[in-house]
């Protein structure tokens, strides 16, 4: 119908409104209505232009990486009141993506001598105040020199990376030069959970004497059960999605590409729904909870 009072606006000064309306088999009063709205519709369009345009920034910024829930969080941090059905439907028109995670394949070989350590967070990977649970567990990035080798501490109360190491092995000293970064940076509770899965580098004896050491508690979830680690899985899956890269020229450059995605990016930077305080980063989150105590 847009068409046709299109066509009638057009050839309105040569064959008059009247007789097009009657030869189109539509109302005058119809066609004046749409008329009266053009502007209307003009302006809207200019609004959804602009507000496409801070979408895509938003987009750019984070990596090619939010959807349309981070995208509108972040509108709405930089104090646009926007509704979210309509951030979807620009982002869907302009064919705007977040990133999709991809499965991944498991590091984990038990050691079957070893007697493992407790499971104390039993899935619920919940902590109230930063420092009391951390989860990690260790994963692979391809480069053309070989495997490079990534370990990590997330709290569970920010999601923030508090500890992480990389080498060309994953030796128990890999996951323990983790733990030292995140006891040194975290402000460790004494008896902090450590949990993990089952993998030799978390069973082995150099693990748990540095935990003892620590004055921290150690927990293991299942054999074969992703469940029982899910916080830390997610996060694998989250950074290979969205650091880009598939395979490095070299470890050194894999090295420096995560330190930037950790550090610039995912602690300080990307947006993760909090249940209490709403979309905040994870470096934000800790900051929140370091206030609502001192408070």
């Amino acid at each position: 119908m847009n068409d046709t009072y299109a066509f009638i606006e057009a050839e309105k000064t040569t064959h008059g409104v009247a007789f097009l309306c009657r030869l189109l088999k539509v109302a005058r009063s119809s066609f004046y209505a749409w008329l009266a709205a053009q502007k209307t519709r003009a302006a809207r369009r200019a609004a959804d232009a602009a507000l496409t345009h801070e979408i895509t920034v938003i987009h750019l910024a984070s990596r090619g990486t939010y959807g349309v829930p981070r995208v509108h969080a972040e509108l709405r941090r930089l104090g646009r009141s926007v509704n979210h059905k309509r951030v979807a439907r620009l982002m869907r028109e302009h064919g705007i993506q977040g990133a999709h995670r991809r499965r991944r394949r498991s590091l984990t070989r038990p050691d079957k001598k070893a007697r493992p350590a407790p499971d104390l967070i039993g899935r619920d990977f919940h902590a109230d105040s930063p420092g009391t649970k951390l989860v990690g567990d260790i994963t692979f990035l391809p480069t053309a020199e070989g495997w490079l080798y990534l370990a990590c501490w997330l709290d569970l109360a920010t999601r923030e990376v508090v500890g992480y190491a990389m080498a060309d092995h994953h030796r128990a000293e890999l996951v323990v030069d983790a733990l030292n970064m995140a006891h040194g940076r975290a402000d460790l509770k004494p008896g902090c959970v450590i949990h993990s899965d089952r993998g030799s580098e978390y069973t082995s004896d150099q693990f748990r004497d540095h935990i003892r050491e620590l004055g921290l508690r150690q927990s293991c979830g299942r054999t074969g059960s992703c469940f029982d680690n899910a916080a830390a899985e997610s996060f694998w899956a989250l950074l290979k999605e969205e650091i880009g890269t598939r395979i490095w020229p070299d470890r050194a450059t894999a090295r420096a590409d995560v330190f930037n995605f950790v550090e610039t990016f995912y602690n300080r930077r990307r947006l993760r729904k909090h249940k209490t305080f709403g979309y905040l980063s994870p470096a934000e989150t800790r900051q929140r909870h370091q206030h609502t105590l001192a408070a």
